[in-house]
Protein backbone atom coordinates (compact mmCIF):
# COMPACT_ATOMS: atom_id res chain seq x y z
CA UNK A 1 0.00 0.00 0.00
CA UNK A 2 1.38 3.46 -0.77
CA UNK A 3 2.09 5.75 1.82
CA UNK A 4 0.53 9.69 2.00
CA UNK A 5 3.73 10.74 0.82
CA UNK A 6 4.01 8.41 -1.89
CA UNK A 7 0.35 9.32 -2.97
CA UNK A 8 1.09 13.24 -2.64
CA UNK A 9 4.20 12.12 -5.34
CA UNK A 10 1.81 10.51 -7.56
CA UNK A 11 0.17 13.80 -7.80
CA UNK A 12 2.89 15.47 -9.13
CA UNK A 13 3.08 18.45 -7.51
CA UNK A 14 5.40 19.77 -9.57
CA UNK A 15 2.90 20.42 -12.24
CA UNK A 16 0.23 21.97 -9.74
CA UNK A 17 1.67 25.68 -11.07
CA UNK A 18 -0.14 24.78 -14.71
CA UNK A 19 -2.87 25.10 -12.82
CA UNK A 20 -2.43 27.88 -10.33
CA UNK A 21 -1.11 30.58 -12.97
CA UNK A 22 -3.53 30.32 -15.78
CA UNK A 23 -6.48 31.15 -13.01
CA UNK A 24 -4.16 33.94 -11.63
CA UNK A 25 -3.40 35.26 -15.09
CA UNK A 26 -7.32 35.01 -16.10
CA UNK A 27 -8.09 36.66 -12.90
CA UNK A 28 -5.67 39.44 -13.63
CA UNK A 29 -7.32 39.97 -16.82
CA UNK A 30 -10.53 40.54 -15.66
CA UNK A 31 -9.34 42.94 -13.11
CA UNK A 32 -7.93 44.88 -16.41
CA UNK A 33 -11.56 45.44 -17.20
CA UNK A 34 -12.86 46.54 -13.80
CA UNK A 35 -14.56 42.85 -13.23
CA UNK A 36 -12.68 40.26 -10.74
CA UNK A 37 -14.96 38.48 -8.75
CA UNK A 38 -12.46 36.65 -5.84
CA UNK A 39 -15.22 33.70 -5.12
CA UNK A 40 -15.58 32.93 -8.83
CA UNK A 41 -11.57 32.97 -8.82
CA UNK A 42 -11.49 30.83 -5.97
CA UNK A 43 -14.35 28.17 -7.10
CA UNK A 44 -12.39 28.56 -11.09
CA UNK A 45 -9.18 27.51 -9.11
CA UNK A 46 -10.45 24.78 -7.66
CA UNK A 47 -11.64 23.02 -11.07
CA UNK A 48 -7.78 23.48 -12.23
CA UNK A 49 -6.37 22.01 -9.39
CA UNK A 50 -8.95 19.05 -9.42
CA UNK A 51 -8.31 18.59 -12.82
CA UNK A 52 -4.77 18.26 -13.03
CA UNK A 53 -4.89 15.92 -9.96
CA UNK A 54 -6.91 13.88 -11.95
CA UNK A 55 -5.29 14.09 -15.56
CA UNK A 56 -2.28 13.12 -13.39
CA UNK A 57 -3.38 10.20 -11.59
CA UNK A 58 -5.39 9.32 -15.07
CA UNK A 59 -2.18 9.35 -16.58
CA UNK A 60 -0.36 7.54 -13.97
CA UNK A 61 -2.98 4.40 -14.25
CA UNK A 62 -3.14 4.36 -17.88
CA UNK A 63 0.63 4.58 -18.25
CA UNK A 64 0.94 1.67 -15.88
CA UNK A 65 -1.45 -0.57 -17.32
CA UNK A 66 0.22 -0.56 -20.52
CA UNK A 67 3.69 -0.82 -19.26
CA UNK A 68 4.52 2.62 -20.29
CA UNK A 69 6.11 3.36 -16.71
CA UNK A 70 7.62 0.31 -15.75
CA UNK A 71 11.30 2.16 -16.32
CA UNK A 72 11.02 6.13 -15.41
CA UNK A 73 13.38 8.24 -14.33
CA UNK A 74 10.76 10.70 -13.07
CA UNK A 75 8.32 10.95 -9.94
CA UNK A 76 7.41 8.36 -8.19
CA UNK A 77 4.71 6.36 -10.36
CA UNK A 78 2.48 4.30 -8.45
CA UNK A 79 1.10 1.33 -10.59
CA UNK A 80 4.46 1.27 -12.77
CA UNK A 81 6.04 1.19 -9.29
CA UNK A 82 3.54 -1.24 -7.85
CA UNK A 83 2.81 0.88 -5.22
CA UNK A 84 -0.78 0.59 -5.26
CA UNK A 85 -3.19 -1.19 -7.36
CA UNK A 86 -4.19 -0.01 -10.98
CA UNK A 87 -8.10 0.36 -9.17
CA UNK A 88 -7.12 2.14 -6.00
CA UNK A 89 -4.99 4.99 -8.57
CA UNK A 90 -8.11 4.74 -11.34
CA UNK A 91 -10.31 5.58 -8.27
CA UNK A 92 -8.49 8.71 -7.32
CA UNK A 93 -8.49 9.65 -11.01
CA UNK A 94 -12.62 9.59 -11.25
CA UNK A 95 -12.37 10.94 -7.70
CA UNK A 96 -10.64 14.47 -8.77
CA UNK A 97 -12.08 14.81 -11.38
CA UNK A 98 -16.00 14.20 -10.58
CA UNK A 99 -15.00 17.14 -8.04
CA UNK A 100 -13.42 19.27 -11.28
CA UNK A 101 -16.81 18.51 -12.49
CA UNK A 102 -19.02 19.77 -9.95
CA UNK A 103 -16.95 22.98 -9.06
CA UNK A 104 -16.98 23.74 -12.86
CA UNK A 105 -20.25 22.83 -13.01
CA UNK A 106 -21.46 25.24 -10.46
CA UNK A 107 -18.98 28.01 -11.85
CA UNK A 108 -20.68 27.36 -15.35
CA UNK A 109 -24.41 28.01 -14.37
CA UNK A 110 -23.17 31.42 -12.34
CA UNK A 111 -22.20 32.46 -15.13
CA UNK A 112 -22.55 31.03 -18.65
CA UNK A 113 -24.28 27.57 -18.99
CA UNK A 114 -22.91 27.01 -22.02
CA UNK A 115 -19.23 26.49 -20.41
CA UNK A 116 -20.61 23.51 -19.48
CA UNK A 117 -19.95 21.98 -22.82
CA UNK A 118 -16.51 23.38 -22.13
CA UNK A 119 -15.79 21.44 -19.23
CA UNK A 120 -17.13 18.47 -20.67
CA UNK A 121 -14.07 18.73 -23.17
CA UNK A 122 -11.60 19.15 -20.77
CA UNK A 123 -12.76 16.14 -18.57
CA UNK A 124 -12.74 14.36 -21.93
CA UNK A 125 -9.48 15.50 -23.10
CA UNK A 126 -8.22 14.95 -18.95
CA UNK A 127 -8.80 11.08 -19.70
CA UNK A 128 -7.82 10.33 -23.50
CA UNK A 129 -4.29 12.01 -23.22
CA UNK A 130 -3.22 8.86 -22.41
CA UNK A 131 -6.55 6.85 -21.88
CA UNK A 132 -8.84 5.04 -24.57
CA UNK A 133 -7.62 2.77 -26.95
CA UNK A 134 -6.17 5.83 -29.06
CA UNK A 135 -4.35 8.13 -26.43
CA UNK A 136 -3.43 11.44 -28.18
CA UNK A 137 -0.31 11.79 -25.64
CA UNK A 138 1.07 8.13 -27.52
CA UNK A 139 0.38 10.28 -30.83
CA UNK A 140 2.38 13.83 -30.17
CA UNK A 141 -0.50 15.92 -29.14
CA UNK A 142 0.10 16.28 -25.74
CA UNK A 143 1.88 19.72 -25.69
CA UNK A 144 -0.63 20.99 -28.20
CA UNK A 145 -3.46 20.06 -25.48
CA UNK A 146 -2.05 21.37 -22.69
CA UNK A 147 -1.63 24.87 -24.95
CA UNK A 148 -5.31 24.73 -25.18
CA UNK A 149 -6.58 23.28 -22.52
CA UNK A 150 -4.16 24.61 -19.46
CA UNK A 151 -3.78 28.36 -21.47
CA UNK A 152 -6.56 29.34 -24.02
CA UNK A 153 -9.00 27.73 -22.33
CA UNK A 154 -8.36 28.00 -18.85
CA UNK A 155 -7.19 31.74 -19.13
CA UNK A 156 -9.79 33.04 -20.91
CA UNK A 157 -12.33 30.82 -19.12
CA UNK A 158 -11.35 32.32 -16.26
CA UNK A 159 -11.54 35.64 -17.39
CA UNK A 160 -14.66 35.17 -18.92
CA UNK A 161 -16.53 33.58 -15.64
CA UNK A 162 -15.80 36.92 -13.80
CA UNK A 163 -15.87 39.40 -16.46
CA UNK A 164 -18.47 37.52 -19.27
CA UNK A 165 -16.08 38.82 -21.86
CA UNK A 166 -12.44 38.78 -23.27
CA UNK A 167 -10.00 41.08 -24.52
CA UNK A 168 -7.13 40.62 -26.22
CA UNK A 169 -5.07 41.42 -22.96
CA UNK A 170 -6.81 38.11 -22.09
CA UNK A 171 -6.13 36.29 -25.20
CA UNK A 172 -2.08 37.26 -24.63
CA UNK A 173 -1.89 36.45 -21.47
CA UNK A 174 -3.27 32.51 -22.39
CA UNK A 175 -0.74 32.43 -25.07
CA UNK A 176 1.83 32.87 -22.71
CA UNK A 177 0.75 30.31 -19.74
CA UNK A 178 0.02 28.32 -23.03
CA UNK A 179 3.64 28.24 -23.98
CA UNK A 180 4.72 28.14 -20.22
CA UNK A 181 2.92 24.77 -19.74
CA UNK A 182 3.54 23.40 -22.65
CA UNK A 183 7.23 23.87 -21.92
CA UNK A 184 6.42 22.06 -18.85
CA UNK A 185 5.54 19.00 -20.61
CA UNK A 186 8.05 19.54 -23.29
CA UNK A 187 10.79 19.16 -20.76
CA UNK A 188 9.06 16.32 -18.79
CA UNK A 189 8.75 14.30 -22.12
CA UNK A 190 12.51 15.09 -23.54
CA UNK A 191 13.86 13.55 -20.42
CA UNK A 192 11.41 10.54 -21.34
CA UNK A 193 12.69 10.25 -24.99
CA UNK A 194 14.37 7.17 -24.28
CA UNK A 195 11.70 5.23 -22.41
CA UNK A 196 9.05 6.60 -24.66
CA UNK A 197 10.27 5.48 -27.52
CA UNK A 198 11.24 1.65 -26.29
CA UNK A 199 7.45 1.60 -25.08
CA UNK A 200 6.01 3.02 -28.55
CA UNK A 201 4.69 6.45 -26.79
CA UNK A 202 5.22 8.38 -29.93
CA UNK A 203 4.92 12.10 -27.77
CA UNK A 204 6.25 15.07 -29.33
CA UNK A 205 9.66 14.74 -28.23
CA UNK A 206 10.16 11.53 -29.97
CA UNK A 207 9.21 12.64 -32.85
CA UNK A 208 11.37 15.70 -33.31
CA UNK A 209 14.61 14.35 -31.88
CA UNK A 210 16.61 15.45 -28.89
CA UNK A 211 18.24 18.40 -29.91
CA UNK A 212 15.12 19.79 -32.02
CA UNK A 213 13.24 19.34 -28.22
CA UNK A 214 15.40 21.46 -26.91
CA UNK A 215 15.34 23.99 -29.24
CA UNK A 216 11.37 23.93 -28.67
CA UNK A 217 12.03 24.03 -24.91
CA UNK A 218 13.40 27.36 -25.37
CA UNK A 219 11.70 28.77 -27.57
CA UNK A 220 8.42 28.37 -25.42
CA UNK A 221 10.20 30.26 -23.15
CA UNK A 222 10.91 32.76 -25.40
CA UNK A 223 7.16 33.54 -26.99
CA UNK A 224 6.42 34.41 -23.48
CA UNK A 225 9.00 36.71 -22.43
CA UNK A 226 8.56 38.85 -26.13
CA UNK A 227 4.54 38.81 -24.99
CA UNK A 228 5.76 40.36 -21.62
CA UNK A 229 6.83 43.33 -23.72
CA UNK A 230 3.88 43.19 -26.03
CA UNK A 231 1.35 43.17 -22.65
CA UNK A 232 3.73 46.66 -21.53
CA UNK A 233 1.24 48.59 -24.43
CA UNK A 234 -1.57 47.93 -21.93
CA UNK A 235 0.41 49.01 -19.41
CA UNK A 236 4.22 49.83 -18.59
CA UNK A 237 3.90 47.57 -15.67
CA UNK A 238 3.77 44.60 -17.04
CA UNK A 239 7.18 44.67 -17.78
CA UNK A 240 7.29 43.47 -13.86
CA UNK A 241 6.97 39.75 -15.90
CA UNK A 242 10.86 40.02 -16.80
CA UNK A 243 11.13 39.41 -12.97
CA UNK A 244 10.35 35.52 -14.01
CA UNK A 245 13.75 35.42 -16.40
CA UNK A 246 16.08 34.50 -13.92
CA UNK A 247 14.36 31.55 -12.70
CA UNK A 248 13.48 30.92 -16.86
CA UNK A 249 17.03 31.00 -17.42
CA UNK A 250 17.65 28.40 -14.31
CA UNK A 251 14.97 25.96 -15.90
CA UNK A 252 16.83 26.34 -19.51
CA UNK A 253 20.49 25.48 -18.68
CA UNK A 254 19.74 21.93 -17.94
CA UNK A 255 17.94 21.71 -21.52
CA UNK A 256 20.58 23.84 -23.22
CA UNK A 257 23.53 22.15 -21.89
CA UNK A 258 22.53 18.68 -22.99
CA UNK A 259 21.72 17.37 -19.41
CA UNK A 260 19.69 14.31 -19.78
CA UNK A 261 17.51 11.69 -17.46
CA UNK A 262 17.39 12.55 -13.95
CA UNK A 263 18.91 15.99 -14.07
CA UNK A 264 16.24 17.13 -16.17
CA UNK A 265 14.27 16.69 -13.60
CA UNK A 266 14.62 20.18 -11.59
CA UNK A 267 13.32 21.59 -15.07
CA UNK A 268 9.97 21.03 -14.72
CA UNK A 269 9.87 22.87 -10.79
CA UNK A 270 11.96 25.32 -12.34
CA UNK A 271 9.82 26.07 -15.23
CA UNK A 272 6.32 26.35 -12.98
CA UNK A 273 7.90 28.36 -10.89
CA UNK A 274 8.91 30.71 -13.42
CA UNK A 275 5.41 30.59 -15.01
CA UNK A 276 3.80 31.30 -11.37
CA UNK A 277 5.84 34.56 -10.54
CA UNK A 278 4.80 35.56 -13.99
CA UNK A 279 1.61 35.11 -13.30
CA UNK A 280 1.55 36.70 -10.03
CA UNK A 281 3.46 39.87 -11.77
CA UNK A 282 1.20 40.29 -14.55
CA UNK A 283 -1.78 39.72 -13.28
CA UNK A 284 -0.79 42.45 -9.98
CA UNK A 285 0.37 45.07 -12.24
CA UNK A 286 -2.88 44.85 -14.50
CA UNK A 287 -5.03 44.65 -10.99
CA UNK A 288 -3.11 47.81 -9.37
CA UNK A 289 -3.21 49.50 -13.34
CA UNK A 290 -6.55 49.90 -12.98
Amino acid sequence: MASVAQWISGARPRTLPNAVAPVIAGTGAAAWLHSAVWWKALLALTVALALIIGVNYANDYSDGVRGTDDNRAGPVRLVGARLASPRSVLAAAVTSLAAGAAAGLALALLSAPWLIAVGAACIAGAWLYTGGSRPYGYAGFGEVAVFVFFGLVAVLGTQYTQALRVDWVGLVLAVSIGALSSAVLVANNLRDIPTDTESGKITLPVRLGDARTRVLYQALLAVAGVLTLVLMLATPWCAVGLAATPLALRAAKPVRTGRGGPELIPVLRDTGLAMLVWAVAVAAALTLAR
